[in-house]
């Protein structure tokens, strides 16, 4: 029998870094950078720029869930970005750039809405985290220049 591969949704500032953190994890099959989350239909980078669209930059992770839990995924989307930051990571400011889990099944939505809570329980960040946990929307894949953009550029093992 094949393994039903799974989805998670994450935008946690510019998606270049972030791609390249989650394809270091084993389990996830494939990565793919776009846009989610806005009203404008089939987005480019420079409409998503603008700032009017409403969409988050994210990285659309597909993996096996046997090898690795969406909870895993979570930890590497946390400890990635700043969540305390409310449209803003690093010198990138926008609601572009915003904290945002786009869940894509009701298990998934527990699981981020109980993660979330127990890392604003538990003292790890000083301010609270504004993280959206949203329904997964249609996913717009940015421009093939965007993809594995810092792989392509042997930056992929740097920490960004």
């Amino acid at each position: 029998m094949e393994q039903v591969m799974e989805k998670a949704t994450f935008g946690a500032g510019c998606f270049w870094g972030v791609e390249a953190a989650f394809r270091r994890i084993p389990g996830v099959i494939d990565t793919a950078v776009g846009y989610a989350g806005g009203t404008l239909d089939n987005p480019t980078y420079r409409d998503v720029c603008s700032g009017t669209t409403g969409h988050a930059e994210v990285v659309e992770v597909t993996y096996d869930p046997e090898q690795v839990s969406y909870e895993q995924l979570l930890n590497v989307f946390w400890d990635n970005h700043n969540p305390t930051t409310r449209n803003r990571q690093g010198p990138d400011v926008g609601s572009q750039y915003r904290s945002a889990i786009f869940f894509h099944t009701p298990d998934q939505q527990t699981i981020a809405q109980a993660s979330k809570e127990r890392l604003d329980q538990n003292g790890r960040f000083r301010r609270p985290i504004v993280t959206e946990i949203t329904r997964a929307s249609t996913f717009y894949r940015a421009e093939e220049y965007h993809q594995r953009y810092l792989e392509k550029r042997g930056l992929a093992h740097c920490h960004i």
